[in-house]
């Protein structure tokens, strides 16, 4: 097609299109052309916003390394993690734990550790948590062999992978659930955090005059066969930020409980305050399969 006019362009793209043998794809990349042409007709988007639009994808990839994915991030604080995790998993309920999104800290190949265990590395310090979790199904039996990654965030706030001052693989562990679907560990309590803001996401949030931060929380990750892999997280209660969390990864069924003691702790060397945080997560029958890790 010869195009006579910018009213011409959407058609002449779309018909480019029709031939694409994998009918799905063929749908997908439609709606995007579709979807991205009335954006820009919208808001009838000048050479230099498209200039700066591209230039921002471009920086966006370049700061991508192996222990940092500004890809995911940008996803992430646009909603657009969130949304797909959703449409994906459900919202939750009384017999699912909702989903959450992966976020771009996930690494694969953490430790295992012994039920019970402490999933620190070097000295981190801060308020010890004591964590007891169960893994249950749609009918709330225990699943025994369940394989659950957990990973967080320091009180200060990093990754270990951020922190040189971190021993690698800190605050991260695999659990194996026992015959009651039950695991525990020992870590300390978490604390909300600002995403990084060096990059290009960091100049968006900056524009739109929105804070970086993210409340504290507990990554999980849960593998079985005959599951689908459940990927969540547990948030504490009285964090500042539950409402107004940068990636909207927020959820009624993910806000967790998370006890202050004075008491006794269990382990004599945790010291006072200590936490604890009970939660019960539900699995439904489906594919087990990992994500692709956002780092390595």
């Amino acid at each position: 097609m010869i195009i006579k006019g910018e009213e011409q362009v959407t058609e002449a793209v779309l018909e480019a299109m029709q031939g694409t043998p994998d009918a799905r794809l063929r749908e997908v990349a439609s709606a995007l052309v579709r979807h991205l042409h009335a954006f820009a007709a919208e808001v009838r988007l000048t050479e230099e916003e498209w200039e700066l639009g591209v230039d921002a994808l471009i920086r966006s990839g370049k700061a991508c390394t192996d222990s940092h994915n500004e890809m995911i991030l940008l996803s992430d604080v646009l909603g657009l993690s969130t949304l797909v995790c959703l449409m994906n998993n459900g919202a939750g309920g009384p017999t699912e734990t909702a989903a959450a999104l992966l976020g771009p800290f996930w690494r694969m190949h953490s430790l295992h550790v012994a039920n019970g265990g402490s999933i620190l590395r070097s000295e981190t310090p801060g308020p010890t948590l004591f964590m007891q979790g169960q893994v249950v199904d749609t009918e709330g039996k225990p699943i025994s062999g369940a394989e659950v990654d957990i990973w967080q965030a320091s009180p200060v706030g990093m990754y270990e992978n951020q922190d040189p001052g971190q021993a690698d693989m800190n605050l991260r562990g695999k659990f194996t659930t026992d015959e009651d679907g039950r695991f525990s560990l020992r870590s300390v309590k978490p604390a909300g955090y600002p995403v990084p803001t060096d990059g290009p996401v960091g100049d968006l949030l900056k524009a739109q005059k929105r804070h970086p931060y993210r409340p504290a929380h507990i990554h999980a990750l849960l593998f079985k066969q005959g599951f689908k892999t459940l990927v969540t997280q547990v948030f504490v209660d009285e964090d500042e930020h539950l409402e107004t969390d940068v990636v909207f990864g927020v959820t009624e069924a993910l806000v967790g409980d998370f006890q202050q003691h004075e008491s006794e702790p269990p382990e004599p060397d945790a010291g006072t305050p200590w936490y604890s945080l009970e939660y019960r997560f539900v699995m439904t029958p489906g594919e087990a399969k990992l994500p692709v890790p956002p780092i390595k």
